[in-house]
């Protein structure tokens, strides 16, 4: 299991929110990894101490996105939905009327 670490406000903290790391050594018992942050959504300020044993290499990188780079580049081309888009897609949804017209809607589209 990978752990993450949450700022108060529920956003996740990235390596880009780190101002400070730092490892708290004991005798007896688990060490921890101090992490100091500031949270990139809410700006306040957090710290984290996080079981040595369960600190990894990713615990602060965001997690991959589901696009290839390929499909990534195609929507970026495609540009920003207008407002005429949006009203034409409201218009169209409302000429279905149950599920397995939209099913065949969109097994016919390209």
């Amino acid at each position: 299991m990978k752990s993450i670490i949450k700022c108060n406000c529920g956003q996740r903290v990235l390596a880009k929110d780190v101002m400070q790391t730092g490892y708290y050594l004991r005798l007896f018992g688990p060490s921890f990894v101090y992490v100091k942050f500031r949270c990139s959504f809410c700006k306040k300020l957090g710290e984290q101490f996080v079981k040595q044993e369960e600190w990894e290499d990713g615990i602060l990188t965001d997690a991959p996105g589901e696009m290839s780079s390929e499909e990534h580049r195609k929507f970026k081309n495609m540009g920003k939905i207008d407002i005429h888009e949006c009203i034409d897609a409201h218009f169209e949804l409302e000429k279905i009327t149950n599920l397995s017209e939209l099913r065949e809607a969109v097994e016919k589209s390209p």
